[in-house]
C-alpha cells in the first residue's frame, strides 16, 4: 500500500518553484494510482491498508487535492469522484471496477492538462507565423482559386507533379485540406540546453562559442561542421553533415564554416541524443539571429511541423509550401453547426480547425483543432446511425405474443434443457421479449463470450416467433458454423414437433427444391443457414425474426437483403467477439445493446501460458498426458490472408510432423479452408465423436465446435493473432469440468508483442481484453476481418477518442431531437448522403 494510505506528499510551507509544483503534482498523481493499482491487483476487495480501507484513503486524498494548483483546470470531477468512493464499501465488483477506470481517466487527463500548461510557457523567438503571409500575402492570381478548383490551377504546380499528387487521391484543392498529417515533429518547446532531454525534439537559443570543420577520414565526398555552442545553463555539441561533390571543395566547407562566426546568437531545432560524449543535435536546423527583436526567417525552427504520408517524387519541404499556399482558402469552409453550439462544447469553427490541422501555432491549437475534425467525423458517424435507427423504428413489423408458461414452446424448450439458465440469460430473454411484443421492428445485438450461452437465447427467441405464427432465419458466416446450430437446434427441436431445415450453397439441387417448397407453405418453420439465404429464390411465408451469428463477417447489405424478405422482421445479431464499448457505438449504434457476462456454473477457468520454442517438449509431454486421461487436442495454425497456398503448406507440414513423428501413436486429423465442405463436416464429426485425438486446425476460429472432452488448445505463432481472437480461440476448450490449457506458442523476441500475449495470461474477462487489443491492432484487425462499413476515419481514433465520440452521440441526439429530418440542417444532411453514397449500404441498415 501507499505508506498505508497515511503518507503525507507534501509537508513544505515555503512557497514551492513551478518546477517543484510540477514534480509535486506528479508525485500526488503518481500516489493515488499506485494505491488504485494494489486495489486492482488484489480484485477489488477494498484492501485494508495500515490505518485505513483503501476506499477511505481515495476519498480523503482526492478532496484535499494536490497542494499546487492547476491554473483553470476543473477540479470537481474528482471531488464528484471522492463522494462516490463513500459507496465504494457496497458497490459490485464491476461498479468498483468503473470507478477506478474513471478515476485513473481523471488522472490522465489532469496530468496531460499540467503538461500542456508547461508546454505553453511564453515563447521568445519572434516567428513569423504562416497565417499571416498566406491570408494577407496572396497574389492576385490567386483570387481565382476555390476549394474545388483543380491541383494543376495552382501556380506552381506542373502537370507531373499533379499526375504523383492524384496517386495519393489528391485532385481539387478541397482533397488538399482534407489531407491531414500523420504525424508533426514538434519544435515549438523552447529549451534551456540543462532542461533537454535525449528523444526530445527541442529548439534551444545559445551562443556559438567554437566552430570547426573536417573532410570525413572514411568518405572523401562528406564534409562535418561541428559547432559547440552554449547558454546560461550548458553547452552542447551540434553536427552537420555535408554529402555529394561540393562537400569535397575545402573552399565550399570553410565557407559553411563562417556563417556561424564565435560569438554569434543561433536559433537551433532538432533531436536531442545522447552519447558518452554528452547530448548533441545532428543535422538539426540553424539560423542566426541577428537581433533579438528581428523575426526568424526559417518558417520550420521554434515551430510545429506537419508531417505528411507522400509518394515517390515530392519532397516533405514542396508539400508543405503546396499546402501553405492554399491554406488561405480555409476562409471559405462553412460551418455546419451555429456559434452557440461550438462555444457550449467549447470546440474551434471548422476554418480555423482545417487552418491549425496543417499550420499549428502551437500545441493548443493543435489539439482544439484535432478534437473539432475528429468530433465533426464522429458526428456525422452517430447521426447517419440514429437516422437510420429511428428510421427503422418507424417500419411496421410483426407484433409477437408472450406465453409466460411451461406449456409455450419456449417454456417446453427450456424445461428439456439439462441445466438452468444463468441471471444474466434471464436478463438477456426479458429484454428481448420486450423488443418483440411491439409493432416497430427490434434491433438488438447480444454480446458474450464463448461458452456463455447465447445459442440458447437464440433458439428461445426463434421459438417465440414460431408460436406466433411466424417463421425464423437462423443465420452464420460459414457452413461448418451453420451446420453446428443445425445440430444443435435438431437436438431440442424435434421433441417440440417443429420443422427445421439447413441451407447452404453445397445443399443438393433436389434437396434445396424442396427446401424451398416447404419454406413458401410455411412448414419449415425455421431455416438455419449461410449466405444462401439471401439469394433471390429464398422466399419465407411468413418471416418474423432473423438471428445472425458472429454478424461482423456480414456486410451490412448482405444483412438489409434478408431482412427485405418480408414485413420488416425483429433482428437480433449475435457475436462472441466481445466489442469495446467505443467499437459497438461505431458499428452498431442502431441498435440496441444486450450483453452476456455471466458463464454458466461448472466452467473451471482455463490456465494460460506463453511457451518459447525451446519449451515445445513441455507442450507435447502436457498433450500426451491429456490424451492419455481421455481428452482431447486442439493445435491452431494462424491463418495466412495473403498466400492460401503458405497456409495449407503449413498446416499438411504440422499434421505430417505431428502424425508421423511426434504423435505417431494418436490419431491426428487435419481441418483447412481448402477442403470440401463434406470433407469439413466429416473431419468435425471424427473429432465430436472422439474418433480422433488431435485436430490441426487453420479455420477453427470459425468453427462452433462445442467438445467438452477438449482439454488442450497449442496455438502455434501467436503473436500472428489479435487478443479478442486469441480469447474467442481459448473458449473452444475449458467447456467440460476437466481442468484445461492454453498455451501460446510465439517465437517472436520482441517485448511490446510479448506485453501484448501476457494480457491474455492474466485476464479472463473478453471485454477488457478487446479494449487493449483495439489499441494494439485498430477496429478493423479486432475483428478479425475487413468489417463491410466500418467507417474510414481520418483522424478519429477509437482507442484515443472515445470521450468525443460519447459527446458526438449525445450531440447527434439532440440535433434529431429537434429537426428528426435534418430539414433545418442541410450542410448535415449532405455530408451524411455522401458518406452513405461512399460506404455504399444505402439506407435501410440494422
Amino acid at each position: 500500500m501507499v505508506e498505508g494510505y497515511n503518507k503525507n506528499i507534501t509537508s513544505s510551507d515555503s512557497k514551492p518553484t513551478p518546477d517543484r509544483q510540477s514534480s509535486e503534482l506528479t508525485t500526488w498523481i503518481r500516489s493515488l494510482q499506485q494505491a488504485l493499482t494494489v486495489e486492482v491487483d488484489h480484485g477489488f476487495i477494498n484492501i485494508q491498508g495500515r490505518t485505513n480501507k483503501f476506499s477511505n484513503f481515495v476519498t480523503g486524498y482526492l478532496l484535499s487535492g494536490p497542494s499546487t494548483a492547476v491554473n483553470e483546470f476543473d477540479f470537481s470531477r474528482l471531488q464528484e469522484l471522492a463522494l462516490d468512493y463513500e459507496k465504494y464499501q457496497t458497490m459490485s465488483t464491476d461498479d468498483r471496477r468503473k470507478i477506478i477506470v474513471q478515476t485513473r481517466q481523471a488522472l490522465h487527463t489532469l496530468f496531460k492538462y499540467k503538461e500542456g500548461e508547461e508546454r505553453a510557457e511564453p515563447n521568445k523567438l519572434k516567428i513569423r507565423r504562416s497565417q499571416e503571409s498566406t491570408l494577407h500575402k496572396r497574389s492576385s492570381s490567386a483570387y481565382s482559386l476555390s476549394l474545388q478548383s483543380t491541383i494543376s490551377s495552382v501556380k506552381g504546380v506542373g502537370s507531373k507533379q499533379a499526375e504523383r499528387l492524384s496517386t495519393l487521391g489528391l485532385i481539387l484543392i478541397r482533397d488538399l485540406i482534407n489531407y491531414f498529417p500523420r504525424d508533426y515533429v514538434d519544435y515549438s518547446s523552447l529549451k534551456t540546453i540543462d532542461k533537454t532531454q535525449a528523444g526530445q525534439n527541442v529548439t534551444i537559443v545559445a551562443k556559438v562559442r567554437r566552430c570547426s570543420s573536417f573532410k570525413s577520414p572514411k568518405n572523401p565526398n562528406l564534409a562535418i561542421l561541428e559547432l559547440f555552442i552554449k547558454d546560461k545553463t550548458g553547452g552542447m555539441k551540434i553536427t552537420r553533415f555535408f554529402a555529394g561533390r561540393r562537400s569535397s571543395s575545402i573552399a565550399y566547407v570553410k565557407s559553411q564554416q563562417s556563417l556561424y562566426p564565435v560569438g554569434a546568437t543561433v536559433a537551433v531545432s532538432g533531436l536531442v541524443k545522447e552519447s558518452k560524449y554528452g547530448k548533441s543535435l545532428n543535422d538539426p536546423l540553424i539560423e542566426i539571429i541577428d537581433s533579438p527583436n528581428d523575426y526568424l526567417k526559417s518558417r520550420t525552427i521554434g515551430q510545429i511541423l506537419p508531417v505528411y504520408s507522400l509518394t515517390e517524387g515530392i519532397t516533405a519541404d514542396k508539400f508543405r509550401d503546396l499546402i501553405q499556399s492554399i491554406l488561405y482558402l480555409t476562409s471559405n469552409i462553412k460551418d455546419p453547426l451555429p456559434k452557440e453550439t461550438l462555444n457550449r462544447l467549447d470546440l474551434p469553427n471548422r476554418k480555423e480547425a482545417f487552418f491549425h490541422i496543417h499550420n499549428p501555432e502551437n500545441s493548443m491549437t493543435l489539439a482544439k483543432a484535432k478534437r473539432r475534425i475528429v468530433f465533426d467525423e464522429f458526428l456525422l458517424l452517430q447521426l447517419s446511425l440514429l437516422l437510420r435507427r429511428d428510421l427503422h423504428k418507424k417500419s411496421d413489423s410483426p407484433q409477437l405474443s408472450i406465453e409466460p408458461n411451461i406449456n409455450s414452446l419456449v417454456g417446453k424448450f427450456l424445461s428439456i434443457l439439462p441445466f438452468s439458465l444463468t441471471n444474466a440469460q434471464r436478463r438477456v430473454l426479458k429484454e428481448i421479449e420486450s423488443d418483440i411484443v411491439k409493432a416497430e421492428p427490434m434491433s438488438r445485438l447480444l454480446q458474450g463470450d464463448v461458452g456463455s450461452g447465447k445459442t440458447v437465447i437464440a433458439i428461445s427467441a426463434l421459438l417465440t416467433a414460431v408460436q406466433s405464427g411466424w417463421q425464423g432465419a437462423f443465420m452464420a458466416p460459414t457452413e461448418v458454423l451453420a451446420s453446428q446450430h443445425f445440430q444443435t437446434l435438431s437436438k431440442w427441436i424435434p421433441q417440440l414437433e417443429i420443422n427445421v431445415d439447413l441451407l447452404t450453397g453445397s445443399t443438393p439441387k433436389s434437396r434445396r427444391k424442396q427446401i424451398l417448397t416447404d419454406l413458401v407453405n410455411g412448414s419449415t418453420k425455421i431455416l438455419v443457414g449461410t449466405h444462401a439465404l439471401f439469394e433471390d429464390p429464398v422466399v419465407f411465408e411468413r418471416l418474423g425474426l432473423v438471428v445472425v451469428d458472429e454478424q461482423h463477417r456480414f456486410g451490412v447489405k448482405q444483412r438489409n437483403k434478408l431482412l427485405n424478405k418480408g414485413l420488416q422482421p425483429h433482428l437480433l445479431t449475435m457475436t462472441a467477439t466481445p466489442i469495446p464499448r467505443t467499437l459497438a457505438l461505431t458499428l452498431h449504434g442502431d441498435l440496441d445493446v444486450s450483453q452476456l457476462d455471466e458463464l454458466p456454473p461448472g466452467r473451471t477457468p482455463i490456465n494460460t501460458q506463453l511457451i518459447s520454442p525451446n519449451e515445445k517438449k513441455y507442450a507435447y509431454d502436457l498433450i500426451r498426458s491429456e490424451i492419455k486421461k481421455g481428452h482431447q487436442i486442439y493445435v491452431v495454425l494462424p491463418l495466412i490472408e495473403e498466400s492460401e497456398k503458405l497456409e495449407l503448406s503449413s498446416a499438411v507440414d504440422v499434421h505430417y510432423q505431428l502424425s508421423t513423428e511426434i504423435f505417431s501413436e494418436f490419431n491426428v486429423e487435419l481441418l483447412h479452408g481448402k477442403m470440401k465442405s463434406v470433407e469439413k463436416q466429416e473431419v468435425i464429426q471424427n473429432f465430436i465423436n472422439k474418433k480422433s485425438d488431435i485436430l490441426v486446425s487453420t479455420t477453427v476460429i470459425e468453427v462452433g465446435v462445442d467438445v467438452p472432452n477438449a482439454s488442450v488448445m497449442l496455438i502455434e505463432d501467436s503473436d500472428r493473432f489479435g487478443l479478442a481472437q486469441l480469447h474467442q480461440l481459448r473458449g473452444r476448450v475449458g467447456r467440460g469440468a476437466s481442468k484445461s490449457y492454453c498455451l501460446l506458442s510465439h517465437q517472436n523476441k520482441n517485448k511490446l508483442s510479448r506485453q501484448r500475449l501476457d494480457v491474455l495470461v492474466n485476464s479472463n474477462d473478453g471485454f477488457e481484453i478487446s479494449e487493449i487489443d483495439l489499441r494494439f491492432r485498430g477496429p478493423g484487425q479486432v475483428l478479425g476481418t475487413k468489417q463491410s462499413g466500418l467507417p474510414d476515419f481520418a483522424l478519429a481514433s477509437l482507442a484515443d477518442d472515445a470521450d468525443v465520440l460519447e459527446i458526438a452521440r449525445k450531440e447527434a441526439r439532440i440535433i434529431l431531437d429537434s429537426d428528426p429530418l435534418l430539414s433545418n440542417n442541410s450542410m448535415l444532411r449532405l455530408s451524411i448522403k455522401e458518406q452513405w453514397d461512399r460506404l455504399k449500404i444505402g439506407n435501410k441498415l440494422n
